[in-house]
C-alpha cells in the first residue's frame, strides 16, 4: 500500500529564498517556476509594455474577469505561476541600477540573454557578485558561454536538430512518412530548465559551506546531447551512427514497439524473458514462446524482423481494450496512445492531481499542469496563477528594498519602471 502523505508540517522547502527571474520564453521560466512551487519568492523582471516574449504567443489567450480574451497567452501561464512581476527597463540607467539593488537582496538570479548583453548593462556576474558575493547566478543560452557558436541564438526546435535528437526521431527513410521528426513537446527547453534547477540547488548547498555563490553556465546544446546519452554511448563504442526507428527501438528490449490493432494502437514493452513468455501466452502464440530464435533478449533482437512480423499480424486482429486487458493480466507493460483529453480524464490523473486551477488577481481561473514533485513534509504550493505584467512593482520594491511611495514615484519618473 502506498504511504499516506501527511499534511504539511514544515515551511516550504525553499521558503525565504529570493530569486530574480530575468529569463524569457521557456527554459529559464520553467526553472524559476519550479523554485517558486517549492516556496521561493520569485520576482519576474519583464520589459515594460511587452513583458515576456511568450505573453503574446496566442491564441489561446487567458480570459479576463468578463470572459473576454486578454493579451496574455496560455503558453505564458504554463511557466510563470507563483511569481510576482515587475516591469523594469534594463536599457534605462535607473532601471539597470534598480536591478543591481534587487540583486543585492537576491539569493539567485536566472537569465537567458545573449552572451555579453547583460555585461553591457552592468548586470553580469562579475559586477553583481562583487556587490553580492552570495549570489548564485545562472545563465541559460543556446550554446553556452564558450566555443565558436556561443553568440548564436536558437530555440528548442533548432536544438532538437543540431543536437542530434531529430536524427533518431521519426520513421526511417523509405518508409511512409519517413524523415526526421521533432518531438511534440519542447523537450530541450524543459530539460534545460530542470537541469538548471538542479545546478542552482547544488550551488546553494555548497554556499551553505563556503558562504559564496557561483556562476552557472547552462546551454541547450549541452542538454540535448545529454538527452541522447545511451545512443551516444553506443556510438562511442561501435562507431555506428544510430538512426531513426519510428515507433520501434534499436535497443535490446524487443518488442519495444507500437502495434496497430483493429481499432487503434497499443504500445508494448518487453524487457526480460518472463515478460516475453507472458506476452506470447496472452496472445496465444505458444509457437513464438518455444522458438529458440526468441529464447533470449539478444536472440530476439537479432531475429526482430521476423518476430515483429508475426506479432503485428496477431495484434492487427484484436481490439485495443481486449489486448490491453490480456497483457495487464499477464504483467506485460503496455499502454494506449492517449490524446490530451484522454490523459486528464484518466482516474490516475485525477488521483495524482495533475490538473490544477489557480486564480489571477482579477479572480479569473487558470488551469495548468501540476508539479510532479511529491514531498511528504514540504509539498509544493500553488499560490497564484501567472501574474499580469508589472502588477507587483510596489509590493516587490517595498518587500525587498523597503522602498516608500516617494521612492517608487521617482523610479517611475526616471523611466526605470513600466
Amino acid at each position: 500500500m502506498a504511504p499516506t502523505l501527511p499534511v504539511q508540517t514544515r515551511r516550504p522547502a525553499l521558503a525565504g529564498l529570493r530569486v530574480l527571474d530575468l529569463a524569457r520564453v521557456l527554459a529559464g521560466p520553467t526553472c524559476a517556476q519550479t523554485l517558486a512551487d517549492l516556496g521561493a519568492d520569485v520576482v519576474k523582471i519583464e520589459r515594460p509594455g511587452i513583458g515576456d516574449d511568450t505573453r503574446p504567443w496566442g491564441p489561446p489567450w487567458l480570459p479576463d474577469e468578463h470572459g473576454e480574451p486578454t493579451r496574455d497567452s496560455t503558453y505564458f501561464s504554463s511557466a510563470n505561476r507563483n511569481k510576482r512581476s515587475i516591469a523594469i527597463d534594463l536599457a534605462n540607467d535607473a532601471g539597470a541600477e534598480l536591478v543591481r539593488r534587487l540583486a543585492c537582496e537576491a539569493d539567485v538570479l536566472i537569465e537567458n540573454y545573449k552572451v555579453g548583453d547583460l555585461a553591457r548593462r552592468g548586470l553580469d556576474y562579475a559586477v553583481l557578485s562583487a556587490l553580492n558575493p552570495r549570489l548564485v547566478y545562472c545563465s541559460i543560452t543556446g550554446f553556452g558561454q564558450t566555443g565558436p557558436l556561443r553568440e548564436r541564438p536558437g530555440y528548442d526546435y533548432i536544438f532538437q536538430g543540431v543536437g542530434g535528437l531529430m536524427s533518431v526521431t521519426g520513421h526511417p527513410d523509405g518508409e511512409p512518412g519517413g524523415g526526421p521528426m521533432k518531438i511534440g513537446a519542447s523537450i530541450v527547453d524543459l530539460s534545460t530548465g530542470l537541469y538548471a534547477g538542479i545546478a542552482i540547488l547544488a550551488a546553494l548547498r555548497e554556499r551553505d559551506a563556503s558562504g559564496l555563490g557561483q556562476y552557472i553556465d547552462m546551454a541547450l546544446f549541452d542538454t540535448v546531447a545529454a538527452l541522447s546519452t545511451h545512443q551516444a554511448a553506443g556510438y562511442f563504442q561501435t562507431g555506428k551512427v544510430p538512426g531513426r526507428m519510428g515507433t520501434s527501438s534499436g535497443g535490446i528490449m524487443m518488442p519495444y514497439e507500437t502495434f496497430k490493432c483493429a481499432d487503434g494502437h497499443l504500445i508494448v514493452a518487453c524487457g526480460n524473458n518472463t515478460q516475453w513468455q507472458s506476452l506470447c501466452k496472452a496472445l496465444c502464440r505458444d509457437d513464438l514462446a518455444h522458438d529458440s530464435r526468441f529464447a533470449t533478449p539478444s536472440t530476439r533482437q537479432i531475429n526482430r524482423d521476423f518476430a515483429l512480423g508475426e506479432l503485428r499480424s496477431t495484434f492487427a486482429k484484436g481490439k485495443v481494450a481486449d489486448l490491453a486487458a490480456r497483457l495487464d493480466a499477464g504483467g506485460v507493460p503496455n499502454g494506449p496512445i492517449n490524446n490530451m483529453k484522454q490523459v486528464f480524464e484518466m482516474e490516475q490523473a485525477h488521483e495524482r492531481g495533475l490538473k490544477i486551477e489557480l486564480e489571477r488577481s482579477d479572480g479569473t481561473k487558470v488551469a495548468g499542469v501540476g508539479n510532479p514533485i511529491r514531498l511528504s513534509a514540504t509539498p509544493v504550493e500553488y499560490r497564484s496563477a501567472a501574474p499580469k505584467l508589472g502588477e507587483h512593482a510596489v509590493a516587490v520594491l517595498t518587500d525587498w528594498l523597503g522602498a516608500e511611495s516617494d521612492d517608487i514615484e521617482k523610479l517611475r519618473a526616471a523611466g526605470a519602471l513600466g
